[in-house]
């Protein structure tokens, strides 16, 4: 019988682009209002990529420094896995992009789970690492949104932000912090059309017609995305909890999707907000990369208590979600 191997966290990395775009920027495009969109959001701000970046160079820049963090080299790294629904292109996968650039060895394919991107990405680097089949895995969550908005849009336009976040993960005998104790993911495709992008693949190849009628840009439909969200977010946050208590926990990292969502999600769970990590304010919804930048950011800020829990949740598109259990 094979051992399993406990997996961990052995460093975090995170990277935003520096052009900040503020509410005052749709308003004067759009019929919206900075009170508006914080009202309905919580989002005051978000950062979009420069004209010559692509989200692998957001990735490469998240990876170096999760490497410094670890203090470990790129040829390191055995397995590079991206989370992301905005590669640099259709092919080859992001990842190899970041192999390549980072001098890592072995393996590189991207996974394509939307929001719950990086879960996806951080079950596989912790499955890989478990099984023995490989001993250090890169797992990124990097999106560049503002390259799939419609601006005439102002339900979606206003909430997608750029940014890439990283952890490498090793045997926790390794790095001795930030075990991964569960995974779980999951999917419903009932309700797939809820966060679409309706042309661009093999159903609806790009014309001039698509292009015009802009079938590239990503559309949601808000309500029903709430009512899955504050659901899933409870649910997933009560699996992962599940044998342990509210004092155990010293760090609840959720998809900074909407503030609403996760304050309703609070409510219904009876906690309140002094354990969650929120970042919306600052980037808006960074789809798969929210949950690492805010990971990283609450690390670095000392947030995560040695010999506690940290949980990360996600949901998203397809409809997708995930959750993760960690004691740091």
């Amino acid at each position: 019988m094979t051992t399993r191997v406990r997996a961990g966290i052995a460093g975090t990395g995170s990277y935003v682009p520096e052009r900040v775009v503020p509410n005052s920027w749709f308003a004067e495009r759009l019929d919206t209002s900075n009170e508006w969109i914080v009202q309905r959001t919580g989002i005051e701000r978000r950062r979009y990529a420069a004209d010559d970046q692509a989200t692998s160079d957001l990735c490469i820049l998240a990876a170096r420094r999760a490497l410094e963090s670890a203090n470990l080299r790129g040829e390191d790294i055995d397995l590079v896995v991206v989370g992301t629904v905005s590669p640099d292109h259709h092919l080859p996968a992001c990842a190899v992009l970041v192999q390549k650039a980072i001098g890592a060895k072995g393996a590189a394919f991207d996974v394509v789970a939307a929001c719950t991107g990086f879960l996806a990405a951080l079950a596989t680097a912790e499955a890989f690492v478990a099984s023995g089949r490989a001993q250090r895995v890169l797992a990124i969550g990097a999106e560049t949104l503002s390259r799939h908005i419609d601006l005439t849009d102002r339900t979606s336009s206003i909430l997608f932000g750029d940014g890439a976040g990283a952890v490498i993960v090793t045997a926790h005998d390794e790095c001795r912090q930030g075990e991964i104790l569960r995974c779980t993911l999951g999917a419903d495709g009932d309700g797939y059309r809820f966060i679409h992008m309706v042309s661009g693949g093999s159903r609806s190849p790009p014309t001039h017609q698509s292009i015009d009628a802009k079938e590239h840009a990503i559309r949601v439909q808000g309500r029903e995305v709430y009512r899955f969200a504050v659901q899933r977010m409870v649910d997933c946050i009560q699996e992962m909890m599940e044998g342990y208590t509210y004092d155990d926990l010293c760090l609840l990292v959720p998809h900074q999707v909407n503030r609403r969502i996760i304050d309703a999600s609070l409510e219904r769970l009876g906690w309140t907000d002094e354990k969650v990590m929120v970042n919306i304010q600052e980037y808006g919804n960074t789809s798969a990369a929210s949950v690492p930048i805010a990971l990283d950011e609450a690390v670095r800020a000392g947030r995560a208590k040695k010999g506690q829990l940290v949980v990360l949740v996600a949901f998203g598109a397809g409809l997708t979600w995930g959750g993760s259990l960690l004691r740091w």
